[in-house]
């Protein structure tokens, strides 16, 4: 069993939700970036969601897209990233992985090498922001091989049929983007959060994962009786960059308790 199955599996069993925390890897700088990652299992994330800096995020808003300047210009690279992971992974064999980001630098990279050099680090999953699912037969078959999940995006704008296919050899996770709009956005109504997300479970028995919009506990709490994982990331960077990793941390106990408070 993989540490993502492993991870969501006792949280189902347990009849609560789960906290996948984002941060940009490389934000503030790499050090500073590995010391925030080796706390954030204790301060409440069940999932660790890393950003792969990238020139050009077109389904980041301004907060993420300031975080990817700031980590390109200390110097993070994809090499780096990995290094980042596997770091972390010298002191934690347990807290899922999960890379995300864009197809640009892992083309650049070789996908061959990437996924080699990601399941060596210690990655358990891949979200390819703009990866159609009818072009990812190859590079699922290479991340299957290191025993990474590329994990499927939907969005309550998916049609029924685009959905199944979507969802088609999905595994990981679903990561379900609640709304129509770039990362940070405004989170709709709990009404349409329900109904959005009872779409994607009735056609799938995987964990499904809900982001894009949580800013607060209280709406992690509210989205946490719906998803198997509460996805956090504008907030939680817009937290690190104003005021630290010690905020940060902080935030996401908050966040974590306020799921739980919710189960």
């Amino acid at each position: 069993m993989s540490r993502l199955e492993h991870k969501l599996a006792a949280l189902r069993a347990a009849g609560q939700a789960g906290l996948a925390a984002y941060f940009t890897a490389g934000d503030p700088s790499y050090d500073e970036c590995l010391r925030l990652l080796n706390q954030l299992p204790a301060a409440g994330a069940d999932v660790i969601e890393l950003g792969m800096p990238f020139s050009d995020p077109v389904a980041d808003g301004p907060v993420l897209q300031l975080a990817n300047d700031r980590a390109i210009r200390a110097g993070q690279t994809m090499r780096r990233t990995f290094d980042l992971v596997q770091a972390f992974r010298q002191q934690d064999q347990q807290t899922p992985i999960v890379l995300m980001g864009y197809l640009n630098p892992m083309l650049r990279y070789g996908v061959a090498a990437f996924m080699a050099d990601a399941g060596q680090a210690g990655v358990d999953g891949l979200i390819i922001v703009d990866l159609s699912p009818d072009h990812a037969g190859e590079i699922g078959r290479q991340a299957q091989a290191h025993g990474i999940d590329v994990i499927r995006m939907t969005a309550p704008t998916t049609p029924a049929a685009r959905l199944d296919a979507v969802l088609r050899g999905a595994s990981g996770f679903v990561y379900h983007v609640m709304l129509a709009g770039t990362t940070g956005g405004a989170l709709p109504s709990d009404d349409a959060i329900a109904e959005s997300l009872q779409r994607v479970r009735a056609r799938t028995l995987l964990p499904v994962a809900a982001g894009f919009g949580v800013r607060s506990a209280e709406q992690a709490r509210a989205v946490s009786r719906h998803a198997d994982l509460v996805a956090v990331g504008t907030h939680l960077v817009e937290v690190l960059a104003t005021g630290g990793i010690d905020a940060a941390l902080n935030e996401v106990r908050k966040l974590s308790d306020g799921i739980r408070a919710g189960a």
